[in-house]
């Protein structure tokens, strides 16, 4: 497969059009190891408008997360989807474009060999952040709508580790990144269809030993899940997308219910439904296990969706 240098124009200078492109209009690429994501915002002295935004299941971490390598059909979808994006951003008269590679990117043994492709087939620079720095940057998207009246959990569901930010209005007060990704767990063990009783408590063993002691000294009742997999349940529980750019509540009662439903539904159930996209299809139980198994941990009383994280967090560093 040939591939254009499609982003070559819109970061090196050479294109004329460069002189209408829009000075604050800038891009966020987010490299997953389930999804890969865009965002496009004009920046502005307080805030942002948000223009544009897009995601593409690509599974980079699928067949070789769990040896630490991108496989190569995996590899391919990670190309085509960034040459999407970036036909999208010179569409779009983008200015400046960051893009972050986390879990299965940073992992990889061959990730020089992917970057280097970004690099020379579409002059994309790509930052590999570490786990730290992703919980870092979750908290500052967070911290853009949310406003920490009391110090708070936040979990952010990834396909390769999942954040936890303990956090208040002032700073992180503890943070890590687990290796625990939907990703990893689903190609970590033989799970039936539907997932047995077994099924549930070896992964929960698994988050319990990865996780070590992690929330011994964590005083809260309140989680925020950082959008992703959450959105996934909001729209399932209320049968309607996700609303955009709005932070939500979800009723914990009703949840249990659903987390319930999707921990022993079989795959032909999630094929079917509309409100799952089709990267999570696979893992949604994983997903669901894991939000159950939180909200027991901690007795949580409330929990609120962020449709803000990472890529936001990114913006003002741009």
């Amino acid at each position: 497969m040939v591939k254009k240098p499609v982003g070559r124009k819109l970061l090196n200078g050479s294109d004329t059009k460069l002189k209408t492109l829009k000075t604050n209009r800038i891009a966020i690429i987010d490299l997953g190891t389930n999804t890969f994501n865009l965002l496009i915002v004009d920046k502005k002295d307080n805030g942002f408008d948000k223009v544009y935004s897009t995601k593409i299941g690509v599974g980079l971490g699928l067949g070789g997360i769990n040896n630490r390598t991108i496989a190569p059909d995996a590899m391919e979808r990670g190309l085509d989807a960034v040459e999407q994006f970036l036909k999208k951003c010179h569409e779009l008269e983008v200015s400046r474009i960051k893009a972050f590679g986390t879990s299965a990117i940073r992992d990889a043994q061959n990730k020089t060999e992917f970057l280097s492709k970004l690099k020379r087939q579409f002059d994309l620079e790509t930052e590999v952040i570490t786990g730290n720095r992703e919980a870092q940057l979750i908290y500052e998207g967070v911290k853009i709508g949310y406003p920490f009246e009391q110090p708070t959990l936040i979990m952010d569901i990834g396909g390769g580790s999942t954040e936890f930010i303990y956090a208040d209005k002032s700073d992180v007060i503890k943070s890590a990144s687990f290796d625990i990704g939907t990703a990893r767990i689903y190609q970590s063990f033989k799970l039936s269809d539907p997932y047995s009783l077994d099924d549930v408590q070896e992964v929960i063993a698994y988050l319990e030993e990865r996780t070590h002691n992690f929330f011994d000294d964590i005083k809260t009742d309140i989680l925020i899940g950082a959008s992703g997999s959450f959105e996934t349940f909001y729209a399932i529980l209320n049968k309607a997308d996700y609303p955009e750019n709005e932070f939500e509540d979800l009723d914990t009662q009703k949840l249990w219910k659903i987390l319930d439903d999707m921990i022993h539904s079989t795959f032909e159930e999630r094929m079917a439904n509309p409100y799952i996209i089709p990267i999570r299809k696979k893992m949604a139980p994983i997903a669901a296990i894991k939000i159950k198994w939180i909200l027991e941990k901690l007795d949580i009383k409330t929990l609120t969706i962020s449709p803000y994280a990472m890529k936001e967090g990114v913006i003002e560093l741009i």
